[in-house]
């Protein structure tokens, strides 16, 4: 209800509401009226067949007849065009939907002593057109002001949802019976990939969260590799899964059958990738291992409507400060600058101006990337090493990313010159969720992993906090820590990314933290947000997979993980009781991603799972 109509007074309305309800009772009693006169003959029949609507009307007018004489033609006309005008114009206003308005609030970001970039970093470099830069001013500016229109289509476009990082979910789930629907739920193979080092890459892994699409009729006519059935069916929405195996698979959500071949791309994906938040039919994602004929690692650029690779990128860059040339984290799209934003473990910010077409009625879409700006950077801490395996956050025109030697930082995209750092310790996997608080006020929440040797030997102990962070200074705001064990190449500590609970959640954040107590073991926690401190947690077999919230048609609050033991688990938001728990046959590392009532996530073991609820 719009404001000025919340300020009528209750006289006005109820008078209105009178009035409103006697004119539709009328329209009823003339709509009986004219059925019965034009049935006359059969009255007894066409009574069965008068909507539901016109049967209350008859009943409350007894004498059909004596009523119908008792109005003239020309005012029984007039009064049903006039109701009819007046229903069809309000079916009019009710059927367009008002335009989506962000709030936007005031973001400032500056440092304090404590997060001067230079405490941290020891040099920056910006690379523009092959050629080092003193200074750069963008040409185009990104400007984030929220997470609800990062994405203009129905979907779920990039880890965690869109450019907070607070969300793998779509929609309320309906259950009934609080469980997993195993009956109706459905399982598909993937692959293995061996690579040249003689490392053998199964099914899916860390991060590894689906995505998914809901295309309209237009967009699949011009799908060139989607089956017909696919094509035809309404209301597909589309899984695209990245993996392990060097493949991307192409499933029908409801099914699990493939909507499409999969494509060989032949390199190991670890990370979820990226859908175009416009709408355009392209996939974005970056390989994580070195893979593929060359025995290197690319971003790669996807045409979804034939499946050809449009661009990619190397990661043997010769700019990068580090020779790890991995992307696993997922880029963000900038809709109003046409750009792609991709931090990656080489660390280089690489920042690519499309020049993007799409014309859906044709079925084309094409790029004519220039050469992509680079941000680089080194830290002081040299005994860690630098680059990104996270996936970024962009509020405003500011990207904030952790990178693997510990340091937390903000980047002005405007500019390319370092705001702030925050020293959160150790090599960070987990991928930072921003949030805005009812004030306007922005906040981090962030934790990092146990890399052996750096503050503790391999087999030993150290802490691994949970922070929230000021987003405008990097200053902490609390910190909780857990202790923690290690192993090598499997680090103990948070490797999943944080959920932020939403409505009767609102004051929680989950957690999965890695080998606390045994190098096997490990917890779920629920955190107070404002306070951090612990309201509850569950033991059970370590995880690396990030946990999602869900809500049912009641909007109580559930929260669902998945575990080394091959286990997914869903617990009460509030309580932390067991629900339910499915056993989905082997490891799962990956994250799983929702969308209304199926759960999709791939395990380690060449399974690829959709699980409903009931």
């Amino acid at each position: 209800m719009s404001k000025h109509k919340a300020t009528l007074p209750r006289i006005i309305l109820s008078s209105v509401g009178i009035i409103l309800i006697t004119v539709v009772l009328a329209w009823g009693a003339i709509k009986g009226i004219k059925l019965l006169k034009e049935n006359s003959q059969n009255a007894n029949n066409s009574r069965t067949e008068i909507s539901e609507t016109t049967q209350t009307a008859e009943n409350s007018v007894p004498e059909e007849r004596s009523v119908e004489e008792s109005v003239p033609e020309s005012t029984v006309e007039s009064v049903e065009e006039s109701v009819e005008e007046s229903f069809e114009e309000s079916s009019e206003e009710e059927s367009v939907p008002e335009p989506y308005v962000p709030v936007v609030y005031d973001y400032e970001p500056h440092a304090v002593e404590e997060t001067e970039p230079s405490r941290l970093i020891s040099w920056t470099r910006i690379i523009v057109d092959g050629s080092d830069v003193s200074s750069y001013e963008a040409e185009k500016e990104v400007n984030m002001v929220d997470w609800q229109s990062y994405a203009q289509e129905d979907g779920i476009f990039t880890f965690r949802g869109n450019n907070f990082r607070n969300s793998a979910v779509v929609g309320n789930v309906t259950m009934t019976e609080k469980k997993f629907d195993v009956d109706n739920s459905w399982m598909r193979w993937s692959d293995y990939l061996d690579t040249k080092d003689g490392s053998r890459w199964t099914g899916n892994g860390w991060t590894g969260q689906p995505l998914m699409r809901r295309w309209t009729p237009e967009e699949k006519a011009g799908f060139v590799t989607m089956y017909d059935w696919a094509k035809e069916k309404d209301e597909l929405v589309e899984v695209i899964y990245a993996s392990l195996d060097g493949n991307v698979y192409f499933l029908d959500l409801d099914t699990g059958e493939n909507t499409r071949p999969y494509l060989q791309i032949g390199y190991v994906f670890k990370g979820a990738g990226t859908l175009d938040p416009r709408g355009y039919p392209i996939l974005y994602v970056g390989s994580g291992y070195w893979s593929g004929p060359q025995n290197t690692s690319k971003v790669f650029v996807i045409s979804l409507i034939d499946g050809s690779i449009m661009y990619e990128i190397p990661l043997n860059d010769p700019y990068a400060p580090r020779t790890v040339p991995f992307a696993d984290g997922s880029a963000l799209i900038c809709a109003e600058t046409d750009q792609l934003i991709y931090p990656t473990e080489n660390g280089i910010i690489y920042i690519v101006n499309l020049n993007t077409e799409y014309d859906v009625e044709a079925g084309t879409v094409s790029i004519n990337p220039e050469t992509p700006i680079r941000w680089t950077y080194n830290i002081k801490r040299n005994w860690m090493w630098l680059g990104m395996e996270d996936s970024p956050i962009i509020y405003h025109h500011y990207l904030i990313a952790s990178d693997n030697g510990g340091t937390l930082f903000c980047l002005d995209l405007n500019t390319l010159q370092l705001v702030w750092a925050q020293d959160v310790l150790d090599d960070t996997n987990c991928t930072p969720v921003l949030e805005i608080e009812e004030d306007g006020k922005a906040y981090i929440y962030t934790s990092t992993s146990f890399h052996g040797g750096w503050r503790a030997p391999m087999d030993g102990t150290a802490p691994v906090p949970v922070w929230k962070i000021d987003a405008e200074t990097g200053e902490i705001i609390w910190r909780t820590d857990y202790i923690c064990s290690t192993i090598e190449d499997l680090s103990g500590g948070t490797l999943g990314t944080l959920a932020l609970g939403t409505g009767e959640l609102q004051d929680y954040l989950y957690i999965t933290i890695a080998r606390i107590d045994d190098d096997w073991e490990g917890d779920l926690i629920a955190l107070n947000k404002q306070t951090g401190e612990q309201m509850w947690h569950y033991h059970c077999e370590y995880s690396w997979s990030s946990p999602v919230c869900i809500y049912d048609q009641d909007g109580h609050g559930y929260v669902l993980f998945c575990n080394f033991g091959g286990y997914l688990v869903m617990l009460d938001g509030i309580t932390g009781e067991v629900v339910d728990i499915m056993n989905l046959d082997f490891n799962i590392e990956a994250s799983p991603a929702v969308y209304e009532n199926r759960l999709v996530v791939g395990t380690r073991g060449q399974k690829i799972w959709g699980v409903t609820f009931k």
